[in-house]
């Protein structure tokens, strides 16, 4: 059964929480070469990633894409918020598991926006409480931080 998380923020009418960071942990580095039908590399050499558009949006789709890139980032980071909260709960979170998917398309601006599904697998932990863990990763979460207000965010539990 899916359940649609409560993500709303907790700012309430007092305006949104300043989630800017105050000191900088790590800095990660990359360089893109050519756009989309190009390549990324990473300074510290660990990427290097021949890019290419999907089929969707006119490429060979022979490569990987900015937007499979940013689920990865999301989702990892997203469970690795939630695994924080869990613990920070005394919960074992075992078996969980985050699956982002990022959509593009245009916008009403001219230009493209971006959409995401976050599917967030707790299999030990009943509904509820499950629930209230995703809104508090949500609020820990970097990308979560970064991208709330921007663009669509929806995460389901199942």
């Amino acid at each position: 059964m899916s359940q649609q998380a409560d993500t709303s923020g907790t700012a309430g009418s007092y305006g949104a929480a300043d989630t800017r960071p105050t000191k900088i942990m790590y800095v990660a580095e990359a360089t893109a070469h050519g756009g989309r039908d190009g390549y990324v590399t990473s300074h510290d050499g660990r990427i290097e990633l021949r890019l290419a558009m999907p089929p969707a949006l006119g490429g060979d789709g022979n490569g990987t894409n900015p937007e499979q890139l940013f689920a990865a980032g999301y989702s990892s980071c997203f469970h690795n918020a939630l695994v924080l909260v869990g613990r920070r709960a005394g919960l074992d979170l075992s078996g969980s598991t985050v699956a982002a998917k990022v959509g593009i398309g245009p916008n009403n601006a001219r230009g493209y926006g971006l959409a995401v599904a976050l599917n967030v697998s707790l299999p030990l932990i009943d509904q509820d409480l499950a629930s209230r863990l995703v809104a508090a990763a949500h609020q820990v979460c970097p990308y979560s931080n970064a991208t709330r207000d921007n663009i669509d965010v929806s995460i389901v539990l199942s």
